[in-house]
């Protein structure tokens, strides 16, 4: 008797398990689907064009708006830039730690600290990568580009799985993007290398394991990390030209991983009010962790 009533326990025990489980998914499918709909519901309200993936990195579950257009990446190319090292690295192009000398020509504007070090300052090419991407720095970005060439880096980007990625012309090159030249992405192509840095399989673990701490060391804050909790672990790259505003990330939070990415081509004068609208979209993923 003892026995039987331990079993019929037990099985009532599993099955109330099953029963809160399936609740548990059933509500977290319900919140994603909230989700997506209040995202879109913020994309109509914007003022402008929008590609955008937000990825459940445990579960799976992915938002996909306009995955597929093409924007100007502005700086998100430093990110397929950064892999393309790490690539050449790999196939002995080049090396991380070979030293490269500061030239008046390499010096850019815009972002970044270089343009203001000394004519002659040596860098390693790891610190150049470290600082294209925390920094965002312009004239470490074309120096590097100097180093690979185009023709390498397309077809490196290739390599790597990046279907609508290109580079046809240096930072702040703005002369070459009225003649038409100009580097695209998509947010998918964005996404797909951030995932592969996160699987730790972007060529080799320590180079994905590097990727991702220089991601973590991004500066510019003001549009993924904006309206999170600022104790939250955020690897991301920011993109800004005139008429294009972007940021792609991963998210770290106590309930789950995130990847997001929004790309935005706006018609007002200024990146701010796209800089609002992917600092609420991220938040708005943000929430749908707390939800359970």
């Amino acid at each position: 008797m003892a026995k039987k009533i331990l079993f019929l326990c037990l099985i009532l025990a599993l099955s109330i398990l099953i029963y809160f489980s399936s609740w548990e998914a059933k509500k977290q499918r319900s919140s994603w689907s909230a989700l997506e709909a209040e995202i879109k519901r913020e994309l109509n309200g914007f003022n402008g064009q929008a590609g955008i993936i937000v990825k459940d990195l445990k579960r799976g579950r992915e938002i996909l708006i306009n995955q597929g257009e093409l924007f100007p990446s502005a700086s998100l190319v430093k990110i397929p830039i950064m892999a393309a090292c790490f690539y050449a690295a790999q196939e002995g192009k080049i090396k991380l730690d070979e030293t490269v000398q500061l030239k008046p020509s390499h010096k850019s504007s815009g972002s970044g600290i270089l343009k203001n070090m000394p004519v002659g300052a040596r860098f390693t090419i790891e610190r150049l990568i470290e600082i294209m991407i925390c920094e965002s720095d312009n004239t470490a970005t074309n120096i590097l580009i100097e180093r690979l060439g185009f023709d390498y880096l397309n077809s490196c980007f290739k390599n790597l799985g990046l279907r609508d990625t290109n580079i046809t012309r240096k930072m702040m090159d703005f002369k070459s993007r009225k003649e038409g030249r100009e580097n695209f992405t998509t947010v998918s192509d964005s996404v797909f290398l951030l995932e592969r840095i996160y699987n730790e399989k972007l060529i080799r673990r320590t180079y994905s394991r590097a990727c991702l701490e220089f991601l973590k060391k991004q500066k510019i804050r003001d549009r993924i990390p904006a309206k999170l909790p600022q104790y939250l672990v955020v690897a991301h790259k920011t993109g800004l030209e005139y008429g294009v505003c972007h940021d792609v990330g991963i998210v770290f939070t106590p309930r789950g991983d995130f990847l997001i990415g929004v790309l935005t081509s706006h018609t007002h004068k200024t990146a701010k009010l796209a800089k609002a609208f992917i600092a609420e979209v991220a938040f708005l993923a943000y929430n749908y962790y707390q939800s359970f």
